[in-house]
């Protein structure tokens, strides 16, 4: 194939195999901007979004020439039109830590704290991960942050490392996932090269480490790790971590490791309002120039995207794809078309009368009836005026949806299923000895439900 034209359904191909191997939303977020810039029959140079190659080439550049060794043989390598270390071959080897000399991070230019919409379920996140960026080391440490996946727990990493590279050039600072981490130990181990592995993450300012969730049950990694905090801690050097779910929760990681995560503050981000999610959309329309000509679309969207806000960019971008494509411009009547999955309704009411209800509208039914906020409802609050609302909106979570007890308890503010539970066993206790919280939860139910009711009478 001497041209890059003549490649065009190969192309093709492995675009299908990168959109199954990383998801839906990643691809078109991240992936589905590749062009290809040349090929000789040897290697594949790709170029996608200004700024972003290197990054792309780091996180992704295995996965791109896994899939481009299948389609066109196992010679080919990858590389990137604006990636200055030249192929993604290379990149990796860097991010596997492979090459101690390699001092300068690279950070996705998209992550910066400039672009993080702020809300009441991340300010203080924000706030504590600005406070590192600008003081590392030195006012909070460790700093720990969970959130289930796709609230911006790496967004604030990536931000981190972008505001020191930009005011703090001569500061040091290694970004690495959990994964990434164990798969470098286990490199070096089989290398004979520790010593140059515990050079490349005790031998900087700061230390970034996203889903330690993921250390989990790796007996040699955990003990690893373990000397690396404390190398570093005890030095005075900063160290943010990223998990899924509250330190105390890691049962499967040693005691001393879980102390050490919960030895600093610990923050937690949780699904973002309506207004938060509007904003978000705003923000991200804006930043990568997409036209909206009506504005009820962007009220639609963040009125039926509710869970995360990789979900919430990623309708977005999906909406302005199929725009493209079709060359027509973004008005409701086409968001309805484009996106059939999100239903028509009207911009004050969290979904359609008769529509399935979510957790989202009893959340907000809940806190309406109590005079409370949704961001108190998802808390760590364990005062009674919060308590017990928060165990009927669980409780009529578990009945009224089909919502498994994992993802309740993720919408709770990360709680697991064992908190579910109690909190359905609380209520049924409640309801039995107290006339009175009986008639509360049936009134929370019949609102919910009379929507739905109506229609089908």
């Amino acid at each position: 194939m001497p041209g890059h034209l003549e490649l065009t359904p190969a192309w093709q191909d492995i675009t299908s195999q990168l959109r199954r191997a990383v998801g839906e939303s990643t691809y078109d977020a991240w992936l589905k901007p590749l062009q290809i810039k040349d090929w000789d029959g040897r290697v594949l140079v790709l170029q996608g979004k200004p700024g972003t190659d290197s990054w792309v080439a780091d996180r992704f550049g295995r996965v791109l020439e896994r899939c481009a060794r299948q389609r066109l043989g196992n010679g080919v390598t990858v590389a990137f039109a604006g990636d200055a270390a030249g192929s993604a071959h290379r990149a990796l080897d860097e991010s596997a830590h492979l090459h101690p000399e390699h001092r300068t991070e690279r950070f996705n230019p998209r992550y910066t704290f400039d672009q993080f919409i702020i809300g009441d379920g991340n300010r203080m996140a924000h706030a504590a991960a600005l406070a590192v960026a600008e003081a590392p080391g030195q006012t909070i440490n460790p700093l720990f942050l969970h959130a289930p996946p796709g609230l911006g727990k790496t967004h604030l990493l990536h931000a981190i490392g972008n505001y020191i590279a930009s005011f703090e050039p001569g500061t040091t600072v290694r970004y690495a996932t959990a994964e990434a981490f164990t798969n470098g130990f286990i490199a070096a181990l089989n290398g004979r090269a520790l010593d140059r592995f515990k050079h490349i993450y005790r031998d900087v300012d700061v230390l970034l480490v996203d889903d330690v969730q993921f250390l989990a049950s790796k007996v040699k990694t955990e003990e690893e790790f373990f000397h690396t905090f404390n190398a570093l801690y005890d030095s005075g050097r900063q160290l943010v971590l990223t998990c899924d779910r509250l330190p105390a929760q890691l049962t499967a990681i040693e005691q001393r490791l879980r102390q050490r995560f919960e030895s600093g503050l610990v923050e937690q981000l949780r699904p973002p309002d309506r207004t938060t999610r509007l904003a978000i959309l705003r923000k991200r329309a804006a930043l990568d120039g997409i036209q909206i000509a009506e504005h009820a679309v962007l009220e639609l969207i963040a009125q039926r995207v509710t869970d995360n806000v990789r979900s919430l960019e990623g309708t977005l971008q999906r909406l302005a794809a199929r725009s493209s494509l079709t060359a027509s411009p973004i008005t409701l009547e086409f968001a309805l078309s484009a996106l059939p999955q999100l239903t028509l309704q009207s911009p004050d009411a969290e979904a359609p009368p008769g529509s399935p209800l979510t957790i989202a509208r009893i959340q907000e039914a809940v806190a309406a009836a109590f005079n409370i906020s949704t961001a108190l409802l998802t808390s760590d609050s364990r005062a009674a005026s919060v308590a017990w609302p928060r165990q009927l909106a669980i409780h009529l979570s578990r009945e009224l949806t089909d919502t498994s007890l994992q993802r309740i308890g993720e919408a709770f503010g990360g709680r697991n299923h064992a908190t579910v539970l109690h909190a359905c066993r609380r209520v049924q206790e409640r309801i039995t000895a107290s006339p009175e919280d009986a008639a509360e939860l049936e009134q929370l139910r019949a609102t919910l439900t009379a929507n739905s009711d109506d229609r089908h009478s």
